[in-house]
């Protein structure tokens, strides 16, 4: 089941893949990275966060995959299965995946014993070098099928050779005569098609002999074959059919030859196309400095310094225009937590102070988790496993439908009401926004009732000051709000959990040397409104308590982190002692005739004899034969 696609559009995940797909080397890879979506089970879901921490670790120690000649032949491939002739170009593409799928199985031998699950994802690529080697010894990198390719085609050319040298020295007889010589438009035979002709004056067309195949664009010249030299062409022309008959019979054997292992090449290819993805996934996190997030089956969202892609990769942009200036603009990080002491955070504070940037971060970097990525963030974070994201964020007046701002909200947050469960995140921007304020805010709690009702995380902001006081009246919410600046009448954008935000105006408007008198005034009218000191003392007394469950939420993250190492640790050694025993098995049951790997000479060879007494073999390899410990035998490597 894949994400909601007008959340997904709201959060500009679009651009994550494309991001990604940047990174990624072949076009297999930037196919998926574009296709990059939810992954529905939560097993499947580790592993791809685990192949790209792995591969994070493989380039660090300068274990890139080779990728080089790897393209997108399933096509070409499947057309070759079922009989079809392919052309020498396209089983030079074929080729060239092959020799990249054999560097692969290669590459795969040499990585670090500590990156299992990438070795296992591996596996099942096989060496296609036989067939590989094959297609290259009929045909050169031009797309020219070699005269090697068959006896037959070898000697089909070398007459072809023999007739076109016999023309030439019959051309060269011609044009010697002094006779010829005087009337030829220039001094040279050229070819019209295959034929080998000579320009003549229309008015001397009785001194040569031959065939006219064309005549200029003035009807001056003749271009005439001489008709000496008309019989070796016919004879040139029947072996050319020849050769091109025997280079279709080259070209459907070779087609044959790949349509037989057609299931083994796609699978690979198939394999290959996923390792690109992790490895754009990788290239990605080392960029933006991410890391992996843990993905837990219950309801708690944890991110420590988390930071919105796009706007990073923006003001890293920035930064670079103006490397000249002084000042350089660093993204603001936050902290989030839902789904522990409370499910619903109600962010509160001035325009442009980061509240819906705070929103977008969150629903990103959630799809992004849920998407086998990594994030950026401090190490840490905690995803839950959730069914779906949905949002309502910024201006969406629909002219279509003739609604208004308020109404196109009000349209989109009742379609997410219907779809909503206790496994969603809703993230919602400016709700109760548009409308009288007083009914906005009852329509506000009301909303929020509703999202607790559902049992949902979720994130609002809102300017309303009477939604200030839901999360004080209620368990399951929390406060939040973007800190500003007074100084410098800034917002730092910094997101304080467990407070409400102000708006400041009167403090603004003293630093700007609001006229005092009406300041005053102001200050009366609020006076008569406000109930600043109940909401700070509930503030105060809900601030202890969360900071008490906080320390609680720590201690059971440590826990659970510990938990998930140990788990790896142990996935890790269970899976070495399964490669030792396999191989324990393999030699215990090593038998004449059998094909191994000698480690001493990294060559196959051919066992003569076994003696389990000693733990040694008689091999065959090369030309000699050698007793081997059998601490130095190894299966051999894959060959189609």
């Amino acid at each position: 089941m894949a994400f909601d696609p007008h959340t997904l559009e709201l959060l500009q995940f679009t651009k994550i893949r494309e991001m990604t797909a940047s990174y990624c080397f072949t076009s297999l890879g930037k196919e998926r990275a574009h296709q990059l979506d939810r992954i529905d089970s939560l097993e499947v879901l580790r592993e791809e966060i685990l192949l790209v921490t792995e591969m994070v670790m493989g380039l660090s120690l300068g274990q890139s995959p080779p990728f080089a000649g790897l393209s997108d032949i399933r096509v070409l491939v499947r057309r070759a299965s079922i009989g079809s002739q392919l052309t020498a170009e396209q089983l030079l593409q074929i080729s060239d995946t092959l020799v990249c799928s054999g560097h692969i199985y290669r590459y795969r031998m040499k990585l670090h014993e500590s990156l299992m699950t990438l070795s296992d994802l591996l596996a099942p690529v096989e060496d296609f070098s036989l067939t590989a080697k094959m297609i290259q010894g009929c045909i050169d990198p031009r797309g020219q099928v070699l005269d090697m390719a068959s006896t037959e085609l070898a000697a089909i050319r070398s007459k072809i050779s023999v007739i076109e040298e016999a023309i030439q020295v019959q051309i060269r007889k011609i044009i010697s005569d002094p006779e010829i010589k005087k009337i030829l438009r220039y001094p040279n035979a050229t070819f019209s098609g295959d034929h080998c002709v000579l320009p003549i004056p229309a008015n001397h067309r009785q001194k040569i002999q031959g065939v006219v195949h064309r005549t200029s664009s003035t009807g001056d010249t003749l271009f005439i074959e001489p008709a000496r030299i008309a019989k070796l062409s016919s004879d040139r022309s029947v072996l050319k059919a020849e050769e091109l008959r025997e280079i279709g019979k080259i070209l459907r054997r070779l087609s044959s030859e790949v349509g037989k292992i057609a299931t083994p090449i796609t699978f690979s290819v198939e394999i290959l196309a996923h390792l690109d993805l992790i490895y754009g996934k990788a290239k990605f996190s080392i960029d933006f400095n991410m890391v992996p997030p843990i993905v837990e089956k219950g309801t708690l969202l944890l991110l420590k310094q988390a930071r919105h892609p796009l706007v990073e990769d923006l003001l890293k942009k920035q930064n670079f225009q103006n490397d000249g200036d002084k000042e350089r603009r660093m993204i603001v990080p936050i902290d989030v937590t839902l789904g522990g002491d409370y499910r619903l955070l109600v962010i509160t504070g001035p325009n442009t102070g980061g509240k819906t940037i705070s929103l977008k971060t969150v629903g990103l970097l959630t799809v992004m988790a849920l998407s086998g990525m990594h994030v950026p963030a401090s190490a840490g974070c905690v995803i839950p496993k959730l069914d779906d994201i949905y949002a309502d964020i910024g201006d969406e007046q629909s002219i279509e439908q003739s609604l208004s701002t308020f109404s196109s909200h009000i349209s989109r947050i009742s379609e997410i009401f219907k779809r909503v469960g206790s496994k969603s995140l809703v993230l919602l921007d400016e709700m109760g926004a548009g409308t009288d304020p007083v009914e906005g805010a009852a329509l506000g709690r009301a909303i929020l009732d509703g999202l607790g009702d559902n049992k949902c995380l979720g994130m609002v902001t809102t300017h309303l000051g009477d939604l200030k006081t839901y999360a004080l009246d209620h368990d399951f919410a929390q406060n939040a709000a973007v800190e500003f600046d007074l100084e410098t009448l800034r917002p730092t954008y910094r997101l304080l959990t467990g407070r409400f935000g102000k708006s400041n105006a009167l403090r603004i408007a003293r630093r700007l040397e609001f006229p005092i008198d009406l300041l005053k005034k102001a200050h009366r009218h609020l006076k008569k409104k406000r109930k600043g000191k109940r909401l700070s003392k509930l503030q105060r007394e809900k601030e202890e308590i969360t900071k008490e469950r906080n320390l609680i939420l720590e201690a059971e993250l440590e826990a659970r982190q510990k938990e998930m190492l140990a788990r790896q640790q142990d996935i890790a050694r269970r899976r070495e002692n399964e490669k030792i025993q396999a191989l324990h098995d393999f030699r215990m049951n090593l038998k004449a005739g059998d094909v191994v790997l000698v480690q001493r000479f990294d060559k196959d060879g051919k066992v003569v004899r076994v003696d389990q007494k000693r733990w040694q073999a008689k091999v065959n390899v090369g030309l000699g034969e050698w007793e081997i410990p059998m601490d130095e035998i190894f299966p051999p490597e894959k060959t189609n």
